[in-house]
């Protein structure tokens, strides 16, 4: 099994990644900058996109998890807060950075004998969940939520399955001190879900525990 994890230099998919060579998986972590053990790929530049399919070639990935994301408006007041330029760099990562990945990568996807595609969303990309702030971070990833649908229900004919995922409020440094989830539960509950991910399951929305979400 050969696994794609982008941002896996820290938090969730670093943690991600143990797990699933501990395993025993091929397991191709990437990291934005150059890092020792990681292919580089900033998922908010189509060269390095190229790159990184490139380095790949032809093999096949028969897991392939869109981690690579950013909070940037944590925190922020609607006062002079929420410039444009955390809007762009938010959804540069967050949105079109993801399917991005997913474009550059489908190719090799689709080599798989049963392929999959993971992107870590979050339960703040629920519409039906609105308690306020974060609007960017809660934007980016409700569009991201309903581009992992759309995309599902396009390539559901071509045998790729997708989910999007809300990995907990998860200690980790963007999760902050306050989180309740341990890094190591969350991956390991997330592990779990790809596991169960199917043709039949495509389009999924749900937590690292397998409980559906509002959308």
């Amino acid at each position: 099994m050969h696994v794609v994890i982008t941002g896996a230099n820290r938090g969730i998919g670093h943690e991600l990644g143990k797990h699933f060579e501990a395993s025993g998986a091929e397991v191709t972590k990437t990291s934005r900058s150059p890092r020792d053990g990681y292919s580089t790929l900033d998922v908010t530049d189509p060269a390095s996109h190229c790159a990184f399919a490139g380095e790949l070639g032809d093999k096949a990935v028969d897991l392939l998890v869109c981690n690579a994301g950013v909070y940037l408006d944590k925190y922020q007041q609607f006062d002079g807060g929420f410039a444009a330029d955390l809007w762009a760099q938010t959804f540069a990562t967050n949105v079109s950075g993801v399917f991005q990945t997913i474009q550059a990568l489908m190719p090799n996807v689709q080599r798989a004998a049963t392929p999959k595609i993971a992107i870590i969303s979050s339960e703040m990309a629920s519409t039906a969940r609105s308690p306020g702030g974060s609007y960017i971070y809660r934007a980016s990833k409700a569009a991201v939520l309903n581009m992992g649908r759309n995309l599902a229900s396009d390539f559901k004919a071509q045998g790729v399955a997708f989910g999007i995922y809300h990995p907990g409020w998860v200690l980790t440094d963007m999760g902050g001190d306050d989180a309740p989830v341990a890094v190591q539960d969350s991956a390991a509950g997330l592990v779990k879900r790809f596991e169960a991910l199917s043709l039949e399951t495509t389009g999924v929305y749900e937590d690292f525990r397998g409980d559906a979400l509002p959308f």
